[in-house]
């Protein structure tokens, strides 16, 4: 899905990956757009069936076969519900369709889940749309010639965060136009390894760096939020998927006709209302750009979470796959166009998690845009995240709560005793002030050491080795019988439980000063608030009444 041109929209312009901008388009080298001009796609899932061995499916009987085809509908977004369907299918065939790569491509290992009071963990997923022109049917439904077989760019991006009580569901969506900092990433394949940007890159030119992996590091990087799998799908897949549902119901205010006099536009053509759109028309819905509200690509983000609630309500009202024949076709070309994580390389694991991802009921559901503002001079035409939001966003989504403001089950981390005597519990402290193209702050990491030795943690030292930029200030420890150690750093100086994790990164604890902490004084971030920014743009899964804005000049 999604890059940014659209079935017939023309040829698209564009620099790929010089840094550059393209001031006709506001593109920056690797945004694709058809004419210049990204139609990107909107994100989806296809998905398959039951994974066992070879020889015919394995006999489960009608209704354990039915229960794995219910999924096999679906991709990505309609993963959110399990999908629904009939049919007898060949689990070995469809596993070998499923392609796989590794789940994370930069050198920093994510951090471990903290589990819950219940012991229960939460699952964040990594939607991609990727815009490759890698087949025949890819590359006459995206169009843009002069970008066939050209490095792929992952025009959409959605976090999907399932609560660690599974009573709510949490999507992000990064606009593609976000310029952020892309960390190193070294390609599995052939060992090239791509250096950290220098400056500000586009995320949709994470992709071209080695796959969906560095996606991953790149969203970890700037959320700190660990990702335990990524699912990616093409555009034929998309249309495969819209195909096998039926249609979508979607509504736009006016007539909209998405094409400019320069023949861009991702061709969308609707009356004012309430439609069923599938096929293709589903892919132009989901790509759209001009046409759509302010005609940036936050509108059309914004479409596509209209389109993604609309969907999952119509599978959860019933909608079946009854065509043994259809539902083969589109367990082949879901499976042949989803790319996933190693963790996910078989159709039963791919349906396992969709059992736990459809417990989450649909007025749970909870689709956001990560907060930005709009870049000026060279940035121009770009967003950045937005100061305050972005970060208090992705704050809630590492705490668990819920973006829908309805309480949740969840309870606040258990405080331990400490295991060693305050001035005996060693702790490395790094300067991770570094914001954007601004240099770290000097000496905060001396400055907290001075704070914790006032507290009579005589032990703390500075580690000026380590100085990756961290969003928010957290404390890491390698293992259990030193979590309550850790507790006693956060407790003495004011940091919350939540940014006191387990990871596998460090060798001990590990206190990095965040930029949320450039200041001298007192740590003064709190616990994040349980109110989701209206920045954000939160859609409710229930909202039936949602319908998009048309642009000015693009109505008939």
């Amino acid at each position: 899905m999604g890059r940014s041109s659209t079935p017939g929209e023309g040829t698209r312009s564009r620099v790929r990956h010089t840094g550059q901008l393209d001031p006709e388009n506001g593109l920056s080298e690797g945004a694709s757009e058809q004419d210049a001009n990204p139609e990107g796609g909107g994100r989806r899932s296809a998905s398959s069936s039951g994974g066992h061995r070879r020889g015919g499916p394995k006999r489960h009987g009608k209704k354990g076969k039915r229960r794995v085809l219910r999924w096999s509908a679906s991709v990505l977004a309609l993963l959110i519900i399990g999908g629904a369907g009939a049919g007898y299918l060949y689990y070995e065939h469809l596993n070998s369709n499923i392609k796989k790569a590794d789940l994370t491509l930069g050198d920093r290992k994510m951090a471990d889940h903290k589990a819950n009071a219940a012991g229960q963990t939460p699952l964040n997923i990594l939607l991609i749309g990727s815009d490759a022109r890698d087949s025949k049917e890819n590359q006459k439904l995206g169009g843009a010639k002069d970008t066939f077989d050209a490095p792929p760019l992952a025009d959409v991006q959605m976090l999907l965060h399932l609560s660690a009580d599974r009573s709510n569901m949490s999507v992000i969506s990064m606009p593609r136009d976000t310029m952020l900092k892309i960390p190193k990433c070294t390609d599995p394949e052939t060992k090239r390894v791509y250096p950290a940007s220098t400056g500000l890159s586009m995320t949709n030119e994470t992709l071209g760096r080695g796959g969906p992996g560095c996606s991953v590091a790149t969203w970890y990087e700037l959320t700190g939020i660990t990702i335990d799998h990524f699912m990616m799908i093409d555009f034929a897949g998309v249309v495969s998927m819209a195909d096998a549902i039926g249609g979508v119901p979607v509504c736009v205010k006016e007539n909209v006709h998405s094409r400019t006099r320069e023949g861009k536009g991702s061709g969308l053509k609707l009356e004012k209302g309430t439609t069923k759109i599938k096929g293709e028309q589903a892919l132009q819905w989901l790509r759209t750009r001009y046409g759509f509200e302010d005609g940036t690509d936050l509108g059309r983000t914004h479409a596509q979470h209209m389109y993604m609630n609309s969907m999952v309500r119509e599978l959860r009202k019933g909608t079946k796959l009854t065509d043994p024949g259809k539902l083969m076709n589109l367990a082949e070309a879901a499976t042949d166009a989803l790319t996933v994580d190693k963790g996910l390389d078989t159709v039963k694991k791919l349906y396992d998690l969709a059992e736990e991802l459809k417990k989450a009921p649909t007025k749970r559901i909870t689709m956001t845009t990560m907060p930005n503002v709009y870049g000026t001079g060279a940035l121009d035409g770009r967003v950045l995240p937005k100061a305050g939001d972005a970060d208090q966003l992705f704050q809630m989504v590492r705490d668990d709560i819920p973006l829908d403001g309805k309480a949740s089950k969840r309870k606040k981390p258990t405080v331990k005793e400490p295991t060693s005597p305050i001035a005996e519990i060693p702790v490395s402290i790094r300067n991770g002030t570094r914001v954007g193209l601004d240099y770290p702050v000097k000496g905060r990491a001396t400055a907290v050491k001075q704070q914790l030795a006032d507290k009579g943690f005589d032990r703390a030292t500075v580690d000026a080795q380590n100085t990756e930029a961290a969003a928010r200030t957290k404390i890491l420890f390698p293992s259990v019988d030193m979590e309550g150690n850790a507790q006693a750093v956060a407790k003495a100086l004011g940091i919350p439980m939540s940014a006191v994790k387990k990871s596998t990164d460090v060798s001990g604890i590990t206190l990095t000063v965040g930029a949320d902490w450039r200041e001298n004084g007192d740590y003064k971030a709190a616990e994040a608030d349980e109110k989701t920014p209206d920045s954000a743009r939160a859609l409710n899964g229930d909202n039936e009444g949602a319908c998009m804005d048309v642009q000015p000049g693009f109505t008939w």
